[in-house]
């Protein structure tokens, strides 16, 4: 893209809208590549929305240090999955900036993807205008880095360490229509079959849970 980024939330907000996510999941333990796919919509919320500020007590932090925030509506399926298995949900986040320039600071949500309590990460800004975040679950720590290619491509990847050694690498085009795909068709495009039986270590971990 064009330009610079100014901060997080300015990120989050060019990420708003509807998107198609082609992911390549490598696991360390299984010495094997998965191919997986899902259907996001991301949503932006005010810095007042009363969801925001319930999740900033929630964590033990002042509601009025939020600049705003998203909800995140995902479906997917990875190759591994078992007849039926699919990774979707429903996330709410918001963004309490602790530097000047808004672009490091904590990402508080109200439930996290490997695990359903509440949890809260770290976000910064590099020189590149690529967002990291880094967050800490009880079993094992992830971090993610996104950047944009344009303003209909976003690229993200991401390491998992703990339990399950992955590393994964996904492609993110934006979709122009005001109507969504079926979400099967979204997730299911990458899904190979004869595929190795899955296990909980396959899963496919996203600090926003998309």
């Amino acid at each position: 893209m064009s330009g610079s980024i100014a901060d997080a939330i300015s990120f989050f907000r060019l990420s708003c809208g509807r998107w198609r996510s082609q992911r390549s999941s490598h696991h360390l333990l299984h010495r094997r590549a998965e191919a997986g796919g899902s259907f996001i919509e991301v949503v932006e919320l005010e810095a007042a929305d009363p969801r925001l500020g319930a999740i900033a007590v929630l964590h033990g932090q002042d509601p009025a240090g939020l600049v705003g925030g998203c909800r995140v509506r995902w479906s997917g399926s990875m190759a591994w999955d078992k007849a039926g298995e699919a990774h979707e949900g429903e996330s709410v986040f918001g963004l309490i900036p602790t530097d000047e320039r808004g672009r490091s600071g904590l990402l508080l949500r109200d439930r996290g993807y490997a695990e359903t309590a509440p949890v809260a990460g770290h976000f910064a800004m590099d020189d590149r205008d690529g967002l990291l975040l880094t967050t800490s679950y009880e079993t094992m720590n992830s971090l993610e880095r996104f950047s944009f290619a344009g303003p209909d491509v976003r690229l993200r990847t991401s390491t998992v360490e703990g339990l399950s050694n992955t590393a994964s690498f996904c492609v993110e085009t934006r979709i122009p229509s005001e109507t969504a795909p079926p979400a099967s068709a979204a997730a299911g495009e990458s899904a190979a079959p004869n595929s190795p039986e899955s296990s909980p270590e396959t899963a496919c971990l996203s600090a926003l849970g998309w």
